[in-house]
């Protein structure tokens, strides 16, 4: 089993920045690829960025791709999404999830965090 517990969510300005940790825990923890997905209300759950156990690859949505960095610390089993030039359709719960590989695909993950929110102010 893995737990994942996301924070560093908040309100932020337009052009604004903010940092997601995701800190993972049980035994192999740092051996899952992670990914951050993100639901907007009314919305489905999308795919933001994902990343190898390594962290030797990574991979985003277009939406999101140059403004937001993924990258890990496995000897802290935490994630990070670092997201810069936030816009007002960032506005979201973002979620971090624990599967077996790099995939887009929501339901390839196994493990979910509760969501932390991120509110981006026009």
């Amino acid at each position: 089993q893995v737990q994942l517990v996301e924070s560093g969510g908040g309100l932020v300005q337009a052009g604004g920045s903010l940092r997601l940790s995701c800190e993972g825990s049980g035994r192999t923890a740092n051996r899952y690829a992670m990914g951050w997905f993100r639901q907007a209300p009314g919305k489905e759950r999308d795919f933001v960025a994902a990343i190898s156990w390594t962290g030797g690859s990574t991979y985003y949505a277009d939406s999101v791709k140059g403004r937001f960095t993924i990258s890990r610390d496995n000897a802290k089993n935490t994630v990070y999404l670092q997201m810069n030039s936030l816009k007002p359709e960032d506005t979201a719960v973002y979620y971090c999830a624990a599967g077996p590989y790099l995939d887009p695909t929501r339901n390839k993950y196994d493990y979910w965090g509760q969501g932390t929110q991120v509110t981006v102010s026009s």
